[in-house]
C-alpha cells in the first residue's frame, strides 16, 4: 500500500437525516442491480464487490463490509479507529478507464479517458464522534505512470486546522505545468505539484451538533479544455451548493490519460483522538449527475 499523500478535487452533495432508524427501509437502498448507463461504478454493499477494487486495505479488520451499518440498516462499510493515535483505518481504491499499468485494474472496459466525473457516497459519523473530519476521505485523480505520478488530484477532505476541521474542503491540485507537461514523478510528489487554491464548505459536518446522521456527498470534477482555464470543482451538501472553484487549469493540454482512479479512505494525519468509527454506503461513480 502506498501512503495517502496526494490531493483530489470534487463536487459534493449531501442529504442528511438525524435519525438513521427513521430513514428508508433496506429494500429502497439496493440500487446497483440495474444501474443507469452513465454509471461507471456502483456499490451499495448489498453484494460483496470488494474483489473489483484494485486495492482493499481492511486495516486488520478495522475497515469491513458489515450488515446493519449502512443507510437504512442495510449493508455498508464501517471504518474503526480502534486506538488513540491510529492514523489509517483502511481504504478502497477503484480504477476506471485507461490506466498506465495492469495492476490498476479498471472496473469498465479500460479504454476511456474520462474528463467529467461525478462520484457520490453516503457517510455517517457515529453520534459520539469528535476531533473534526479525520482529514482524508475521498479523491479522484489521474495516475499517469507506473510510479503513480499524479497529473491531477481532486480531494474531498476536512480542513487542516482546528478552526476548519469540522468542514469539508475542496483542494484542487495539478501535477503538470500550465502547458500540460507532466512534472510529478511519483505519488505524492509535492515538490512538483501546483496547488490551485482550496475552498471550504459552509456546513460543519463533523461538529458535535451534526454527527450521528447520514449525509449524501456527491462530487464532480470537470477537467479544463486544452489551452483553457475552464476546469470546475463543486461541492453540495444536502443538495445545497456549499463551495465551488471555476477557472481551473488542471492539466494544460495533457491528454495521455483521463481521470482513472477514485479513492475512498480513512486517513487521520495526526492520529485519531479517541477510538471511534464512521460508516459509508451507496458509492457511485458516473459521467452524469447522480443525486441522493
Amino acid at each position: 500500500m502506498r501512503p495517502y499523500r496526494g490531493i483530489v478535487i470534487v463536487t459534493v452533495i449531501a442529504c442528511g437525516s438525524k435519525d438513521q432508524d427513521a430513514q428508508a427501509p433496506v429494500g429502497s437502498v439496493v440500487e446497483c442491480g440495474a444501474p443507469p448507463a452513465a454509471w461507471i461504478w456502483c456499490d451499495d454493499f448489498e453484494q460483496d464487490r470488494l474483489g473489483q477494487y484494485f486495492e482493499v486495505d481492511d486495516s486488520n479488520g478495522d475497515f469491513a463490509r458489515a450488515s446493519g451499518v449502512g443507510f437504512g440498516g442495510s449493508y455498508g462499510m464501517r471504518a474503526r479507529w480502534s486506538v488513540v493515535g491510529q492514523v489509517s483505518a483502511g481504504s478502497l481504491h477503484l480504477a476506471m478507464g485507461l490506466t498506465p499499468q495492469a495492476y490498476l485494474r479498471p472496473v469498465d472496459a479500460g479504454t476511456a479517458k474520462y474528463r467529467d466525473v461525478y462520484w457520490r457516497v453516503y457517510v455517517r459519523n457515529d453520534s459520539s464522534w469528535t476531533g473534526g473530519g479525520g482529514d482524508k476521505m475521498s479523491r479522484v485523480q489521474i495516475l499517469a505512470n507506473t510510479s503513480w505520478a499524479q497529473a491531477m488530484i481532486a480531494p474531498m477532505w476536512s480542513g487542516g486546522s482546528p478552526a476548519t476541521s469540522a468542514y469539508l474542503v475542496l483542494d484542487p491540485v495539478s501535477g503538470t505545468d500550465e502547458q500540460g507537461n507532466l512534472r510529478a514523478q511519483s505519488y505524492g510528489d509535492n515538490a512538483n505539484l501546483r496547488f490551485l487554491g482550496a475552498v471550504q464548505g459552509a456546513t460543519p459536518l463533523f461538529a458535535p451538533s451534526h454527527v450521528g446522521r447520514w449525509y449524501c456527498l456527491e462530487a464532480h470534477v470537470r477537467l479544463n479544455d486544452p489551452g483553457q482555464a475552464n476546469g470546475v470543482f463543486d461541492l453540495w451538501i444536502d443538495g445545497a451548493a456549499e463551495a465551488r472553484r471555476t477557472g481551473l487549469n488542471w492539466i494544460g493540454s495533457y491528454g495521455e490519460y483521463g481521470i482513472n482512479t477514485m479513492f475512498l479512505e480513512n486517513y487521520w494525519n495526526n492520529g485519531a483522538p479517541r477510538p471511534q468509527s464512521r460508516s459509508f454506503d451507496r458509492l457511485v461513480v458516473s459521467t452524469q449527475p447522480i443525486g441522493c
